[in-house]
């Protein structure tokens, strides 16, 4: 990929400071864009926003709780206020705890609501106008493959993110004549901290790499031309296909 394919674009990347969110703010650097890094942890921002600018562009680190309102418009609005602008939106923040949903705790299942499916639809609402300025905005949501099916122990952290392939649906279709595209990544298994805690029986050497989620985000927002990609599964080598 083009060095300069993102040139002068600004995107916004939640959950940025770890995982899956890190290598999509470094891979969207890599093709020119410059970052807003969005975290509840100022120390694991800085360190990204020090690797987005060896790359030689620029990073907003911007700690916020993305399941409180107020953050998340404080957020959205210092990004452009310091950039003048947002083109590209990426909705990776995420959350899980699991256990049989039985012993799932009230609290428990409002968190990984409020982090997975609210935090998404205030950084959409919010961003939306500023998408819409730009002709071509894009919107990137990662949900999970439990987005689709269930896992045993996964019942609050699969309602959330089949709520997050939901609104994605429906807001597709709202923005479709604004020239915004809205995209879900459903990956599998992925290398991160949450997956141990999720599947501790898989076998981690055979994970997806955060990268390779990240490369499938920049072929989505760099693309032109009159397709479009609704979604993109993806799933361990390893596993089934078309499981």
């Amino acid at each position: 990929m083009s060095q300069t394919e993102l040139q002068g674009q600004v995107a916004l990347v939640t959950g940025a400071g770890r995982g899956i969110g890190r290598s999509i703010a470094l891979a969207l650097a890599r093709c020119g864009a410059d970052v807003g890094l969005v975290a509840r942890t100022v120390g694991e921002l800085a360190v990204v926003r020090s690797h987005v600018e060896a790359l030689g562009r620029r990073a907003l680190v911007l700690p916020t709780d993305v399941a409180v309102e107020a953050d998340v418009r404080v957020a959205v609005g210092d990004l452009v206020a310091h950039y003048g602008r947002l083109d590209i939106l990426v909705n990776n923040a995420g959350f899980g705890e699991f256990g049989p949903l039985e012993h799932t705790s009230v609290a428990q299942w409002d968190r990984m609501m409020a982090v997975n499916a609210r935090g998404a639809f205030l950084f959409c609402r919010e961003s939306i106008p500023h998408l819409r300025a730009r002709d071509n905005g894009r919107i990137v949501n990662i949900a999970s493959v439990v987005g689709h099916k269930g896992y045993v122990n996964q019942a609050a952290y699969s309602a959330s993110k089949h709520a997050l392939v939901g609104m994605s649906k429906a807001l597709a279709r709202e923005v479709q004549a604004d020239g915004i595209r809205v995209h879900v990544i459903s990956p599998g298994g992925v290398d991160t901290g949450l997956i141990g805690d999720a599947r501790p029986d898989l076998d981690r050497s055979v994970l997806m790499s955060p990268d390779e989620v990240a490369e499938v985000v920049v072929f989505l927002v760099t693309r032109r031309g009159n397709a479009v990609i609704d979604e993109i599964r993806m799933r361990r080598a390893a596993s089934t296909p078309w499981d």
